[in-house]
């Protein structure tokens, strides 16, 4: 969408709308952790805002001005003037910190392997909560870093703090669940709530409803608001570039 409508007249010499966006997946298709049924879904959409999607494609090697994907056992060369990696995710440093002081397992990410009640091993008081915390007491995967898993991990150490200060034993942390949502693009979502699972405009609606919710302050809420729907109508997004020699000016 920025290539298409917000950076499309902004050049003389290249037209961003001719953009070749190609999406790869290592697995069996987009978005794993929803039901096959979305993820079609959204292979669908992508594919309207011109994006190609390829699974079981795997980033072999990257060389200069050149990309080598693998699917199965063929091998594709892309040809690409500049590479910018910036796939999966690792924790702030503190944690193997942490991990370094206390003896706590830390997984490759950076987490740490906490307690059913969120605490470091052996070390009560000190919790770990958000993308810090490798909670694996609750199904066969760890809680997934997302906002709504810190939110409740958050209020949980709260009760359990006050209940230590009132003398009062405190239950083992349970993340409750409330559904998953994934914007695919303008007027485009995918979401998974309970038994029921939707797709398109109306699941884009109740991404943009959910996410206003949960801004503090009503102010907050109103000024976002206010901004998604210039963004919507006007497809202008606040997002410009500056390169080659007006570049190198700014450097120096």
């Amino acid at each position: 969408e920025i290539a298409h409508d917000t950076l499309k007249h902004d050049f003389r010499n290249i037209d961003p709308s001719k953009t070749r966006i190609l999406l790869f997946e290592g697995g069996e298709r987009i978005l794993p952790t929803y039901p096959a049924e979305l993820s079609a879904e959204a292979e669908k959409s992508l594919a309207t805002l011109g994006v190609s999607v390829r699974v079981k494609a795997l980033v072999s090697d990257i060389r200069p001005n050149l990309v080598i994907i693998k699917r199965d056992e063929a091998m594709e060369e892309i040809r690409c003037h500049t590479v910018v990696w910036a796939a999966g995710v690792q924790a702030s440093a503190l944690g193997r910190a942490i991990g370094k002081a206390t003896g706590a397992s830390v997984d490759r990410g950076g987490r740490i392997a906490v307690e059913p009640d969120l605490s470091v091993p052996g070390y009560p008081d000190i919790f770990i909560i958000g993308d810090l915390a490798n909670y694996t007491h609750q199904g066969e995967r760890p809680l997934p870093g997302i906002a709504p898993v810190a939110m409740e991990e958050g209020k949980y150490v709260a009760r359990v703090v006050a209940a230590r200060v009132a003398g009062k034993p405190a239950p083992r942390f349970h993340y409750v669940d409330r559904g998953n949502m994934a914007i695919v693009g303008q007027a485009s979502a995918v979401a998974e709530i309970g038994r029921l699972r939707f797709s398109g405009y109306f699941a884009w609606l109740a991404w943009l409803f959910v996410h206003l919710m949960k801004l503090v302050e009503f102010e907050n809420r109103v000024l976002v608001f206010v901004q998604w729907a210039w963004y919507y109508f006007s497809r202008n997004r606040a997002a410009r570039l500056i390169t080659g020699e007006t570049a190198a000016a700014c450097e120096s």
